[in-house]
């Protein structure tokens, strides 16, 4: 039975109160928080923060592994009337000087390991610092605690900055309502239950990440947040906890089906989801083959709107390259280079309306105009919409498929070239595990083709075999000038390829 699909928002810190007291909520190394737990640690965390951040609004970032602190801060933030700012574990002292001076933070909790990375400058001025271990034992040593709030939903609640594929991270600025929504949407469409467990395995950093916590508590479930090693570590974990839920990025997708799996670490699994790039044919027919009475959901998100769309998992099999429909509260228009609505199979740019749209990016007017503009005349939300700059077309059924982003397009020879085609050429070849399609600067072409690829264990000589099995299925001007062929790819810190780092690499 699915859960109500209640559209109206509410305080982000409410999330505690919808578990049965007894209920695990969260499965840390040291014990596991019942429900009652989360909302006494969650009301006691608020309260410290009050008196050590007294002003409203202000904001207070985290930079730790998973653990107390980071799964209850986004809750206890958000009751207190602050901004939460999380900040990935993997970034150095640059990356968080930058979000630290950006966002304004005055209070950061961070490891004692990685606080003592940090030099003079890394730090404003008027930004604390505290550990992480010294803080928990101060919010222990709090008597009672605050009551669940009556802020607005529609109050700033968390800053969460990109990647910053290109340009320095920008801050994304989600509401109470943006992230209680987001919350209310994933369970509903997943299907979730107070018996489900997942394993937040995805940064915390990340919107995808953040919501494996609030869309599991908003269904009263329990979380087992971990940070791993290797991938193995999550097969493991997976046996040792009954996890029903698991969410993905393909990087990772692709190492967990090269694993063996076990019984008892497949089969309690009911539902995967993977978001932040789209899943090739191969690896969907993978995936089913491993987890064969799971429930396997392709999404599409942004961090500017949250999540777009999800296939639903009946049509994987017959439509494993589509990226669906718009989610519960997100209202999904393609809009072609004339400003109106494309009809079926005319490419045109994702617009994305509604209540998951964030508030904009953080004191940056400018960014923010080329990314959030006024909805198309066509949409039923009105008001502001992310245009999200990429392109997709729409079939006779409505579902929809992704073309490319207009700024990655590869124009050589004045050809315009889908770096995702070409790279699902590539995988389909069962040649490759990974492909990375970039243009680099080329005085004849404009831009020459150049793969960056990693062989698929036990290919059969692949440097010989690949153009090869190209030249049969992509036109002359899709063939790549050049092929890099690599041991392993770069990931960013969310665990998706790092095509900035790989373009750097090869001067593209």
């Amino acid at each position: 039975m699915s859960l109500a699909l209640d559209p109206q928002p509410k305080p982000l810190d409410h999330l505690a109160e919808c578990g049965a007291d007894a209920a695990p909520a969260l499965v840390l190394r040291s014990g596991t928080l019942s429900y009652k737990d989360l909302r006494t640690r969650v009301a006691r965390m608020a309260a410290w923060l009050s008196d050590q951040v007294p002003e409203p609004g202000a904001r207070v970032a985290t930079w730790a592994a998973k653990g107390e602190l980071t799964c209850l801060m986004p809750l206890a933030a958000a009751r207190a009337g602050l901004v939460h700012v999380p900040i990935n574990p993997l970034l150095k002292h640059a990356q968080v000087n930058h979000i630290l001076a950006d966002s304004g933070t005055q209070l950061l909790v961070a490891t004692k390991a990685r606080l003592a990375t940090l030099e003079g400058a890394d730090v404003p001025a008027d930004c604390a610092l505290l550990e992480e271990g010294e803080a928990l034992a101060a919010i222990d040593a709090c008597d009672g605690g605050s009551q669940p709030s009556s802020h607005d939903p529609a109050d700033l609640a968390a800053i969460l900055y990109t990647s910053g594929s290109t340009g320095k991270p920008k801050g994304v600025m989600l509401s109470h309502a943006n992230m209680w929504l987001g919350a209310v949407s994933v369970a509903h469409y997943l299907g979730m239950a107070a018996d489900d467990v997942t394993l937040a395995v995805l940064p915390l950093s990340f919107d995808y990440g953040q919501n494996q916590l609030l869309s599991t508590w908003y269904a009263g479930g329990s979380v087992v947040p971990l940070d791993y090693l290797l991938p193995r570590d999550v097969v493991k974990a997976c046996a040792k906890h009954g996890v029903t839920t698991l969410a993905a990025v393909p990087p990772l997708w692709v190492q967990l089906t090269e694993l063996d799996w076990p019984d008892e670490a497949s089969k309690p699994l009911r539902r995967l989801t993977n978001s932040g790039g789209a899943l090739t044919e191969e690896l969907v027919h993978d995936l089913r083959r491993i987890f064969r009475q799971a429930r396997l959901f392709p999404m599409y998100g942004l961090t500017e709107a949250f999540r777009s769309t999800y296939l639903d998992p009946s049509l994987v099999d017959t439509h494993p390259t589509s990226m669906g429909k718009a989610i519960p509260f997100a209202e999904i228009l393609v809009i072609g280079d004339d400003g109106e609505v494309t009809d079926p199979g005319e490419e045109g740019e994702l617009v994305h309306c509604g209540p998951l749209v964030a508030q904009g990016y953080w004191q940056d007017a400018g960014r923010t105009a080329e990314r959030y503009k006024p909805a198309p005349a066509a949409s039923e939300y009105g008001g502001m919409a992310v245009w999200s700059g990429d392109r997709v077309k729409r079939d006779a059924d409505g579902l929809l498929y992704f073309v490319g982003r207009r700024d990655a397009m590869i124009k050589s020879a004045g050809n315009r070239i889908s770096p995702q085609e070409l790279e699902d050429a590539a995988r389909a070849t069962g040649l490759v595990a990974e492909a990375v399609a970039l243009g680099v600067p080329d005085a004849r072409l404009g831009h020459a083709v150049h793969l960056v690829v990693r062989a698929l264990a036990g290919a059969d000589n692949p440097q010989v075999s690949l153009p090869k099995a190209l030249a049969k299925e992509l036109p002359n001007f899709m063939q790549p000038k050049v092929i890099h062929w690599r041991d392993s790819l770069p990931l960013n810190p969310n665990g998706k390829l790092d095509r900035t780092a790989i373009a750097r690499e090869i001067g593209a």
